[in-house]
Formats: C-alpha cells, structure tokens, sequence
C-alpha cells in the first residue's frame, strides 16, 4: 500500500478559552468602573482619599482607566493572539500597580515614588487586587490553545483491498464468511 506525501496542518479555529477569559476579565473591569463611576462622580478626579466600592477605594481617574481596561480587555477578546497580548498587557501593568501599591501602603521602608503621590487612590485591598489581576493576566498570555490537527493528502495513490471492501460493503462480507455475522 502506497500513500502520497501527507502534510499536517496544525490550526487554530473557532472561539478559543483564552479568548473567553479575556473578555471575561474586561466586562468584569467595564462593570466595576461603570459602578465606581456611579459611586464617585467626576468631581475631585485625582483625590487620594475619594470614595469606596465595597473595600476598596476608587476616585474618577481610577474608575476611568477601569473602563479603559474594561474596554481594551473586551476589544482585545475577539481574536485569540490579541487576547493573549492582553494578557500580558495586564501582567505587567497592574504588576507595576502592585508594586507602587506596596510602596504607597508603607510595605518598603522608603517610598521611591512618594514624589507621585496617590493619583488613584491605591489602598492596601486594591495592592492585593492588582497582584490577583497580574497573575489573572499571566495565566490569559500562556493558556494553551484549542487546535485542531488536519491531514491533507493522505489518499491512497491505488486504492487497496480494504478501501474496495468498504466500497462494495465488503466489511460485512468478510464476517460473513468467517461466520461472525447473522
């Protein structure tokens, strides 16, 4: 039996997990700066000390770069490499948060960024908040993708005795001759 040169094509198709996630993660953050908008108003946009979303404080200018993570996160969800850029877009942004957060909260012995002040309102809860997002975003840029594996060309170049047994219903005929079949 002769087989022509098969090729294998490895693709990724339909909707992908990580794609799912990532939209996941910006509808969750267009909700919550939708919501601390709400809470907040426009006035005073850059208080270090504003309002409170549950435990954790927001001002205007932190519920707009929620909305713009929200709205990157949802944009970036529809195509499955653009959803895992997202990904790492969020490790290392809010990672970045996450280590200011720990500066501003007091866990360094000095504050390198003191001179920055607290333009968003970073309290200990939103730290945390940000050190879950980074890793969230770290698991969104390496998901493994769904693929599916395609072999083109693997016709027979004659075709055998099985594949003219199966044409011709000739399965049923072989167990018929050993007896196997009623």
């Amino acid at each position: 039996m002769t087989r022509s040169p098969t090729e294998t094509r490895v693709s990724v198709r339909g909707l992908q997990p990580v794609q799912v996630v990532a939209g996941l993660v910006g509808l969750i953050y267009l909700a919550l700066g939708i919501i601390g908008l709400v809470i907040s108003g426009f006035g005073d946009f850059t208080a270090s000390t504003h309002s409170t979303m549950w435990i954790f404080s927001v001002n205007p200018l932190h519920n707009v770069v929620h909305l713009g993570v929200g709205l990157l996160g949802v944009l970036m969800a529809l195509n499955s490499g653009l959803a895992r850029t997202y990904g790492w877009v969020l490790f290392v942004a809010f990672g970045l948060l996450f280590v200011w957060g720990l500066a501003i909260t007091g866990v360094f012995t000095s504050n390198p960024v003191s001179g920055l002040g607290n333009p968003l309102a970073i309290d200990t809860a939103d730290t945390w908040l940000h050190f879950g997002t980074a890793i969230a975003g770290l698991l969104i840029a390496v998901m493994p993708a769904r693929k599916v594996v395609e072999h083109v060309g693997t016709q027979p170049t004659e075709p055998t005795e099985e594949s003219r047994g199966s044409e011709r219903g000739g399965a049923h005929r072989r167990l018929w001759r050993r007896g196997t079949a009623h």
